[in-house]
């Protein structure tokens, strides 16, 4: 196992690490445990995604998830991370109607869980909320491309910035996220070719999922890349373990053993 480097993570280190062409690595957790083991691992950004939306709860989409349940998901994580930066997803509805609003849900979510950054969907139709959360001093992480609480605006899942009209909005937004202050944006699921334009024309760390490698870092949900999900088969996930099958087999191991009274074996009996 790699060693355990204990210098804690700051939105700092990670344009210092844009510096030095270091690339950012950044994967979802939502509890203790894979906390844990993901900063064990040097893991540099732990994203508490509204994914678990999704993985934890079993919704179609993010929406639903509240910021009650992100802050409950955010304060076990915040525990087991000793190094990485912990960023929190701001669910649906807690920062789009309203930039009072936003700042107070900002607040919470820091207050309550111990993060370090919060994350926001959107570009324009959403600065004053995150103008508001940076004049505030709390660090703002944005998201742009696709952005799934917005599926039922756009209906699909698809690639987004393929036509031009589209592309130049997401270049604008970038300069326009950077310029209110984020230290850093995700883009999610646009042509590579667009993410390196947008790198060439901001100074931020841009982190991707589904964005190509001309930006400076990656980002997935955890679950599809360790396998514990098989039901998500995007291009752009890369499974390293196939837990979901692993799981089931031992699960069934059990069962047999139980049915067949082979487990506790006299070295399993107090």
């Amino acid at each position: 196992m790699e060693k355990k480097l204990f210098k804690r993570i700051t939105t700092r280190t990670l344009h210092e690490m844009k510096k030095m062409n270091e690339k950012i690595s950044m994967l979802t957790a939502y509890d203790y445990t894979f906390s844990k083991i993901l900063d064990e691992a040097n893991i540099d950004i732990i994203l508490v995604g509204d994914s678990a939306s999704n993985v934890f709860a079993g919704n179609e989409t993010t929406v639903p998830i509240t910021l009650d349940e992100m802050i409950y998901h955010a304060k076990s994580v915040v525990k087991g991370a000793k190094r990485a930066l912990v960023v929190v997803d701001m669910p649906f509805g807690t920062y789009q109607s309203n930039p009072d609003k936003a700042l107070k849900s900002a607040i919470r979510i820091m207050k309550e869980s111990g993060a370090h950054a919060v994350k926001l969907e959107g570009g324009k139709e959403v600065s004053e909320s995150i103008s508001k959360i940076i004049n505030a001093g709390i660090p703002v992480m944005g998201h742009l491309g696709l952005t799934p609480q917005s599926i039922y605006k756009f209906g699909t899942y698809n690639v987004r910035g393929k036509n031009k009209i589209e592309a130049d909005q997401l270049i604008e937004d970038a300069q326009s996220l950077e310029k209110l202050g984020c230290f850093s944006t995700v883009l999610e699921k646009i042509p590579h070719k667009l993410s390196e334009e947008i790198s060439k024309k901001t100074k931020f760390p841009l982190i991707g999922i589904g964005a190509g490698n001309n930006v400076d870092g990656q980002v997935l949900v955890i679950h599809d890349l360790i396998g514990l999900t098989n039901e998500f088969n995007p291009r752009f996930i890369r499974r390293y373990l196939d837990l979901n099958s692993s799981i089931k087999s031992a699960v069934s191991q059990f069962i047999k053993d139980v049915k067949s009274s082979d487990f506790p074996s006299k070295d399993e009996m107090y």
